[in-house]
């Protein structure tokens, strides 16, 4: 029986650095190295044929400011919307996608999306239509059945590394206002699904439509009594970190 040595694993920062400068940063244009190194994390948002990709317009800037309130990231200011089918989402330290209708993936972006995936990529999942059974959620969960097989998404539990990546959160997953106005399947959903490769979470997958939750302008989160937006803190640290 041969055994094997295991070796230090790579941040998503490193695997990000290690990207651009191999095989596959040839495909990819001067623009997406020159951010790599003036920015320490950037927001790109996954366009996909299938379905309403565009939602939660207003998410990523309050996402965005909340990283720069609370961490010393260097931050860059602008969405970038990229489709899924282009090799550029490639280099993206961190992947969002989103949307209420079918998820059913092209050739090109399936390939993208397990490539990124399997090679230490990190993508955040949020379904808008906050339910169970709806085309957002069966139709993206038969997709990574399809690609990653009949039993990758599992419930993560409260004490994942996710949940305490910067604020703690020793509950799991905050609820959000649409679970707790009963819209939706009236299902106040206390978990999160993820998929991990090799031991590390490369898809987060969220029933809780938290891309709604923060999609408000950033100037109004001071009538907050708690910033909701923390925990969309705790998923960027994650992904970069892990």
């Amino acid at each position: 029986m041969s055994t094997s040595v295991s070796q230090p694993r790579l941040t998503r920062a490193q695997f990000l650095h290690l990207l651009l400068g191999g095989t596959v940063a040839a495909a990819l244009p001067g623009r997406v190295h020159a951010q790599a190194s003036r920015y320490d994390f950037w927001f790109t948002r996954l366009k996909y044929d299938s379905g309403d990709w565009d939602v939660d317009a207003r998410m990523p800037s309050n996402l965005l400011t909340s990283l720069v309130d609370y961490t010393t990231l260097r931050v860059d200011p602008k969405e970038h919307v990229i489709a899924l089918a282009d090799p550029k989402m490639l280099a993206a330290p961190f992947c969002y996608l989103a949307g209420h209708k079918l998820v059913e993936f092209n050739p090109d972006e399936r390939r993208n999306f397990e490539r990124y995936v399997r090679n230490g990529g990190f993508v955040f999942v949020d379904d808008c239509n906050h339910d169970i059974d709806g085309l957002f959620a069966t139709s993206f969960e038969a997709q990574m059945r399809s690609i990653f097989g009949a039993n990758a998404l599992k419930k993560l539990p409260n004490t994942h590394a996710l949940y305490n990546s910067f604020f703690r959160f020793p509950e799991g997953p905050p609820a959000t206002g649409f679970e707790l106005n009963g819209w939706g399947d009236d299902l106040v959903h206390d978990y999160l699904k993820g998929i991990e490769i090799d031991g590390r979470l490369g898809v987060l997958y969220s029933n809780k439509d938290y891309g709604c939750e923060w999609d408000y302008d950033w100037r109004n989160k001071r009538f907050l009594a708690e910033d909701n937006t923390k925990f969309a803190v705790n998923i960027v640290m994650y992904a970069l970190t892990h």
